[in-house]
């Protein structure tokens, strides 16, 4: 298992130096999961201490968000100020969000068709 967890958060380092030398506007979290996902490609499976890994963090993944929480409650005196503006942008992402969601599978049916007929 420490190999595994070393190598999700190596991954996550990874996507951290990336957007440190580049400069990007994107979380390095989201860039290492992007290594990641090309790394298991290469490799062609998910190896299972991996797989163990990445289950345990999922079923706890609720416990993650406590400093989350813990983090709107400090600044719930800003969230009342801005209170427009992040409803706002909540009701905004989810619209984007659902959107491209229903764009995208629209097109991988179109794409899983196309590939069925050969």
């Amino acid at each position: 298992m420490i190999a595994a967890i070393t190598l999700l958060l190596g991954c996550q380092l990874l996507g951290e130096l990336f957007i440190a030398a580049t400069g990007l506007p994107l979380p390095g979290p989201v860039v290492g999961m992007v290594i990641l996902f090309i790394g298991l490609m290469i490799h062609g499976k998910v190896p299972a201490p991996v797989a163990v890994v990445s289950d345990t963090l999922l079923r706890n993944l609720s416990l993650l968000f406590v400093p989350a929480g813990v983090g709107v409650m400090l600044h719930l005196a800003l969230i009342e100020r801005e209170w427009l503006g992040v409803t706002a942008a909540l009701i905004g992402s989810s619209a984007i969000t659902v959107v491209v969601t229903a764009f995208l599978m629209v097109g991988l049916k179109k794409l899983a068709r196309i590939g069925g007929e050969d």
